[in-house]
């Protein structure tokens, strides 16, 4: 049963060699004793810490995640799968998902973010759905900070190098900076994909005697553990496991892309299931496929196919290699895949087979390595309800008074604003990125959301990433609505019906009271907005252990959203197109300041009681502005959020650098709040009337689009005077100017 060299079960149980691996004392005695009835081996050990890892089983976020609604009447495929799907009609529909590659990225950038591209892509094309898009969300500390500008310059260019070369634009995204990120920056890549209803797949292996195959490039010693080590925090001084992280090679991830595709359109008669194999590689997507249908598998590993020597099962099942994928075919049509995989020039060798008896069987040079039930590694992990306790800063934070900011010079604040890496032009990194490879990319980075084409239709889809993660510190339930509401304003704004989410629960430790009860609080409010707005949770991913010295990153529940375009003609984009356009602002501004870039600029931290937050008025505005968009009415629309109004607009004169002459009857600080709700839009002269009939009243002009390139905003005790030239000019080289 065991390998030479390799600790015996009596050493790993004496030893306590499972603890370094993530596993308990009780997790270990469950195993033991519920389980086997006997110790389990080195290899078995190793199956289930990956496998019971919450990386892989969501142990301490099941709870978290059963409040989110998951169905609707356009869901095909909801949580479970590689990546949900979205009916969009005509037979087709949308398939995406978003993942996290944060702690490989903090100690490997370059190659963290490129294999977490990867690895959504392969995500999305196991369900049999061609990838049309990327996005991504990230997060680092303070641009001030020399590491800070080592992990920005190569997680960018990882997912460029990956995503350029595979062939699949980049095409959204946002960054934030703040200094809870510094240690443990976050990366996570969102992958949109298209599919017939015919051609969807289930990662599922069932069938007696049917066979295992295993696709794609040969399996090494990289990311040994990777769901265990994603699963950790940080210590500064400690060794950081260099090799849980993977290597990628987008090249032969295009060969297995249009393999795997031609194998599901061409031969579905024989394809009975496949799975990525991702974190936790060969052992996770056996065990799920097999799981999920409910068979047992028997799985030879002399034919895996290894580009090292000596390799033991541990090793070879453990590995997340990349470029990898399982697949479950009909037996005796073997040859016929392996014939289809040459022409690609990839590897197809059978591994295994399906049982009916529920076990998990290894066998390595003749002899069992492993022999347990298969649902007790993919289905029974512990569930863990953890403690939990509202942090002392949340209680602090509701006894504060309101910060009032004093504003001397609103043309200096506006220009010190549009400094701030978190609201600069994000243009440095994005132009890294190829966005229109495949040319149905109609609207570009730099808008509320990017928006492809649906060849061979009169529709598009519009997605976006999106979280304010300083609400989430403030309040994590207001914050998570928020989260769920601005992704889906961004979409409204580009003339898109929001139809669901993926999300990634990024955040600190689950074992601290005050760290699950972040989790757990929050995603009440993701599921209240899920609700309320009629986008179910279709996908997502759970990213714990985000800490470093014990300090948590913040709550950051990144959402990714995909809406619906019926027709080409709603597009909507955020830039202001004449002069002579009204600009009109749809919803109330209130002195909304916690939480704000305004109050971090200012107290170089943010404090005090969130915003109140209205999530049936957040519906109602978001239905006026989508039925003026299509009603053909609206010139450009773009919502308002970090550095409120004011940054808004100006954001919105930049395009075609107009000018813009506006009255607010409101304080000059008034225009950095950054209550919720809110939409900026232009307006022709001569559908004013039109407009204003169908938003009911409720947008009130404030200025018209001028062409003399000046930024001109009067409010009750201030004017805002500035060329749009100068402004724009600071916006763009803010980062740039940090990164020297």
């Amino acid at each position: 049963m065991m390998k030479v060299g390799e600790p015996t079960p009596q050493e790993i149980k004496k030893q306590r060699i499972y603890s370094e691996w993530g596993l308990t004392d009780e997790e270990y005695r469950m195993i033991e004793e519920d389980i086997l009835g006997r110790m389990p081996n080195y290899t078995e050990t190793g199956l289930f810490s990956v496998m019971w890892s919450e990386h892989c089983s969501y142990k301490n976020s099941k709870p978290v995640l059963k409040k989110f609604p998951t169905d609707g009447p356009n869901v095909l495929q909801g949580p479970g799968e590689g990546a949900g799907i979205v009916d969009i009609g005509d037979g087709q529909a949308v398939v995406f998902k978003v993942e996290s590659h944060n702690h490989p990225s903090a100690v490997e950038p370059y190659e963290g973010a490129a294999t977490g591209v990867g690895g959504i892509i392969r995500d999305i094309f196991s369900m049999g759905a061609r990838p049309i898009a990327l996005l991504d969300s990230l997060r680092f500390g303070e641009l001030t900070n020399d590491r800070t500008k080592y992990l920005l310059e190569e997680v960018v260019a990882g997912i460029s190098g990956y995503g350029n070369c595979i062939g699949i634009p980049t095409v959204g995204g946002e960054v934030a900076f703040d200094p809870c990120y510094e240690g443990n920056p976050l990366v996570n890549a969102m992958c949109v994909g298209l599919i017939d209803h015919k051609d969807i797949q289930k990662g599922q292996a069932k069938g007696v005697g049917n066979a295992i195959m295993y696709v794609g490039a040969k399996t090494g010693r990289d990311g040994i553990h990777g769901a265990t080590f994603a699963s950790e925090e940080f210590i500064d001084g400690e060794e950081q496991q260099r090799s849980a992280v993977q290597v990628g090679d987008p090249f032969m991830e295009k060969l297995l892309l249009e393999a795997c595709l031609e194998l599901i359109l061409e031969h579905s008669d024989i394809l009975v299931g496949i799975q990525d194999m991702g974190a936790a590689g060969l052992v996770s997507s056996s065990a799920e496929m097999a799981s999920k249908a409910g068979s047992g598998l028997v799985l030879d590993l002399d034919d895996v196919p290894q580009r090292e020597t000596g390799m033991t099962p541990y090793e070879m099942m453990l590995s997340e290699s990349q470029e990898r994928m399982l697949i479950c075919v009909e037996k005796g049509h073997e040859e016929e895949v392996i014939a289809l995989f040459q022409k690609y020039e990839l590897e197809a060798v059978t591994i295994g087979k399906v049982t009916d008896d529920g076990q998990y069987r290894l066998y390595h040079q003749g002899i069992e390595v492993a022999n347990l039930p298969v649902d007790a590694l993919a289905q029974e992990a512990p569930v863990y309800d953890k403690e939990r306790k509202k942090p002392a800063r949340i209680e602090r934070f509701e006894q504060l008074a309101e910060f009032l900011p004093e504003i001397k010079d609103g043309t200096k604040t506006l220009l010190d604003l549009l400094q701030q890496p978190t609201i600069a032009s994000k243009k440095m990194i994005y132009q890294t990125y190829d966005s229109q490879v495949r040319t149905n990319t109609v609207v570009l980075p730099g808008s509320d959301a990017a928006v492809l084409r649906v060849r061979g239709t009169d529709k598009a889809l519009a997605m976006t990433t999106d979280c304010n993660a300083r609400y989430l510190y403030l309040n994590p339930e207001i914050g998570g609505q928020i989260a769920v509401a601005e992704a889906a304003r961004n979409i409204v704004a580009s003339g898109g019906k929001p139809l669901a989410i993926t999300d990634c629960l990024n955040y600190g430790s689950p074992d601290k009271p005050e760290g699950f009860w972040e989790l757990f609080t929050s995603a009440d409010g993701i599921a209240e907005a899920c609700k309320v707005l009629e986008t179910p949770v279709i996908s997502g991913n759970v990213s714990l252990y985000n800490e470093t010295n014990g300090n948590a990153i913040y709550p950051t529940p990144v959402i990714g959203m995909v809406g619906l375009i019926e027709h080409l003609s709603d597009i909507t984009t955020q830039e202001f197109k004449e002069a002579g356009d009204y600009i009109y602002v749809l919803g109330e501004t209130q002195a909304d300041f916690n939480g704000s870039e305004l109050q971090k600029m200012f107290l170089g931290t943010i404090e005090g009681k969130l915003m109140d937050f209205d999530l049936n008025t957040e519906k109602e505005n978001q239905a006026l502005v989508l039925d003026a968009i299509k009603s053909g009415l609206v010139a450009s629309a773009h919502d308002c959020s970090e550095g409120g109004l004011g940054v808004a607009l100006a954001e919105s004169a930049f395009t075609h650098t107009l000018g813009i002459d506006v009255e607010i009857d409101l304080p000059v600080s008034f225009l950095f709040s950054e209550t919720q709700s809110r939409f900026i839009l232009s307006i022709k002269p001569e559908k004013r009337a039109a407009f204003e009939t169908a938003t009911k009243g409720k947008a009130k002009a404030i200025g018209q689009v001028t062409n003399n390139g000046k930024i001109m905003i009067q409010t009750q005790n201030h004017t805002i005077d500035v060329m749009t030239q100068t402004a724009k000019e600071l916006w763009e080289e803010a980062i740039p100017c940090l990164m020297k």
